[in-house]
Parts: C-alpha cells; sequence; structure tokens
C-alpha cells in the first residue's frame, strides 16, 4: 500500500484498485544506445546497459506540477534495481524502441502514477552515475519534460514507495529527508528553466492538448 502525502495524507491504494495499465505494459526491458551527438545508434538490454562502466543510452525525467506550483517527487520503491528509496521527480524511464519521446513519456506517467498529464519537453543533458546499493551504473542523455494537473496521483506500489507534493526551493534547500537520487537536482533545474521561460514569454503553462491515450 502506498501513501501519498503532502503535510498530510492524499490517500492509499492497494495496487488491484488502482487504474494502471497491466504489468506487461510498463516493463520497458530494451533501451536505445546514443553516441555524444544524440543519434540512435543500437539497442541494449536494460540491465546490461547499466553495467559499468554504463552505457549512454536515451532515457527521460518527467516534472509533474500542480497548478498552485508544487512539483510531485517520489520515493522510488524499495525493489527498484539502482536508486532504491531515494527521492527523484515524479517518473523516470526510458523510450524503447520505435517510441516517439513524449508520448513513451505520458504512457509512462499514467502507467506508474494513475494521472493523465499532457508534457513537454524543455531540455536535456548527460550524466553518469554509480547506484551505490547495486553498483550499476546511470549514464543517460536524459530528456526532461514537464507539466501540470491536479488529479490525485495513485501510484503503483511496485514502483513508488512514497509520494510528496513539494516547492522547488525544498528539493535544494535538501528536503525531502533522505537521499536524492542522482539526477534530481541538475533535472530539476532545467524543469524550473523550460517553466519560467514559457511564463515570460506568455506561454500556457500546458501544450493545448490531451495526453496520448
Amino acid at each position: 500500500m502506498v501513501v501519498a502525502v503532502e503535510n498530510g495524507t492524499m490517500g492509499s491504494w492497494r495496487e488491484e484498485e488502482a487504474p494502471w495499465a497491466p504489468r506487461d505494459a510498463v516493463e520497458r526491458s530494451v533501451v536505445l544506445l546514443v553516441d555524444e551527438n544524440a543519434a540512435v545508434i543500437g539497442e541494449a538490454g536494460k540491465l546490461e546497459a547499466h553495467q559499468p562502466p554504463g552505457t549512454l543510452h536515451l532515457a527521460f525525467s518527467a516534472f509533474v506540477y500542480r497548478s498552485d506550483g508544487r512539483l510531485l517527487l517520489q520515493r522510488r520503491s524499495a525493489s527498484k534495481y539502482h536508486f532504491p528509496l531515494h527521492w527523484a521527480n515524479a517518473c523516470c524511464s526510458h523510450p524503447g524502441p520505435g517510441e516517439d519521446l513524449v508520448p513513451s513519456a505520458e504512457r509512462r506517467v499514467r502507467e506508474e502514477l494513475g494521472v493523465a498529464c499532457a508534457l513537454r519537453p524543455v531540455g536535456a543533458f548527460v550524466y553518469r552515475a554509480t547506484c551505490p546499493v547495486s553498483g550499476l551504473v546511470e549514464h543517460e542523455l536524459d530528456h526532461v519534460l514537464v507539466g501540470t494537473t491536479d488529479e490525485q496521483p495513485r501510484p503503483r506500489p511496485s514502483e513508488v514507495a512514497e509520494l510528496r507534493w513539494v516547492l522547488a526551493d525544498d528539493v535544494a534547500a535538501g528536503r525531502p529527508d533522505g537521499a536524492h537520487a542522482p539526477w534530481l537536482s541538475q533535472a530539476l533545474a532545467i524543469a524550473e528553466a523550460g517553466r519560467a521561460a514559457e511564463v515570460d514569454s506568455g506561454g500556457a503553462a500546458l501544450p493545448a492538448r490531451r495526453p496520448v491515450p
């Protein structure tokens, strides 16, 4: 059972109650390998790509905001193969072969968190980090996407240990307590800059469309 909180309880769900996709829909066993110019050069098994020293591959980090400006953090499940029980952004994953970035990220948010949220890309960066628990290595070209929803998350317990709505300044100050994923601060800076640029240009908070079904 997952309890999602924001200075209080948002809700708790049993896995059989929440409207997520079937389990096989969220298992991504293959990642796309890329070169230093971001060109796709091949495929590899997910665990194979994360063996030391790590093979550069394509990934995404989705940041989900509420209309009041708070962003959703998840504490990764203890069963995650790397960085378990670390606080991270709302959703992270890898687009698979034949998948476009934005639809892949929107589907993954829905599968993992139980919410429909239209996303847009705001930047990308490359990082490498070694998990202190498993020894596996993340070496990713990480695309950052942002979106806004006021739906109540209904997270998959096998993926998410805890959810929390926070301010960006809370993350910069090291909150919530506990380990933070090594990509979180850099990805959040890109997400915040992307949102600020949109406001400065007079754009809407979200593209005028619905997420993919």
